[in-house]
């Protein structure tokens, strides 16, 4: 089992990057974890429909597995407990797993239609880059749980 995450832009704050690069790096420990970075889109003059188009068609080119799974607000919420179970039973079926996060304009339905499962990171609206830190966060998280590490407590 692998984890791909698709991200949308590249952090535009440092200590936000350097935050995300750490708790990537610190889940790649436990998981194998590719990250994913496209090129966001600039507006120059678009819409915001149609910069989100552009950026939806730009994820969508670059899934690869059967289990895509989208963060979206309007997902399902889990406990960071229910969270490390669901990525050990992931594990333990060897499936390969896409995380997807939208840009700073989020993604149409279509990338909400080829998702397998819909994930709420938060019961806000994030920034992409929050949204990325949090996920990278939570998926350390898991690792230590599954292994019965004290990170969480």
């Amino acid at each position: 089992m692998k984890f791909r995450l698709i991200a949308v832009g590249k952090p535009r704050h440092k200590a936000i990057g350097a935050a995300i690069a750490d708790y990537e790096a610190r889940a790649a420990r436990y998981w194998p974890l590719e990250v994913v970075e496209l090129r966001d889109e600039a507006p120059r003059g678009r819409t915001i429909d149609a910069v989100r188009a552009a950026e939806s068609q730009r994820i969508l080119a670059r899934i690869l597995a059967r289990t895509v799974v989208v963060c979206d607000e309007r997902g399902s919420a889990m406990t960071s407990s229910a969270f490390a179970s669901w990525v050990r039973r992931l594990q333990e079926s060897a499936a390969d797993v896409e995380l997807v996060i939208g840009g700073a304009v989020g993604f149409d339905d279509s990338v909400r239609a080829r998702a397998t499962q819909l994930l709420s990171l938060a019961p806000w609206t994030l920034s992409h880059e929050l949204a990325r830190l949090v996920l990278a966060e939570q998926l350390y998280r898991a690792g230590t749980i599954v292994r019965g590490e004290p990170y969480h407590k």
